[in-house]
């Protein structure tokens, strides 16, 4: 089953999100398949205020346990997650 995370980071926390961004993709790299697709959402002025990741996991506590190994999350970035069971619907690539 798919999930997405929808992410918010704290405000003011932009640096950190910079300081961590690199463990952050490493880690996500290092999802494999699992990774469906994954970007920042932007505030006003342009700059990421939170994310969004798309994964498939088994249930929801084994999404919940990929969300809490992120960097990010580990290092206290976000102020909410909240992860939805999701259906890819349209365009999906793994439904030609």
């Amino acid at each position: 089953m798919l999930y997405a995370l929808i992410c918010n980071d704290k405000t003011g926390h932009l640096q950190l999100r910079l300081d961590t961004r690199t463990a952050h993709l490493e880690y996500l790299d290092s999802l494999g398949d699992r990774l469906k697709f994954a970007g920042p959402f932007l505030g006003a002025d342009a700059k990421p205020n939170g994310s969004l990741v798309v994964i498939e996991a088994s249930d929801l506590a084994a999404a919940k346990k990929l969300a809490d190994n992120d960097p990010y999350a580990k290092a206290g970035l976000f102020s909410s997650v909240d992860i939805r069971p999701w259906n890819w619907a349209i365009k999906n690539p793994d439904n030609k």
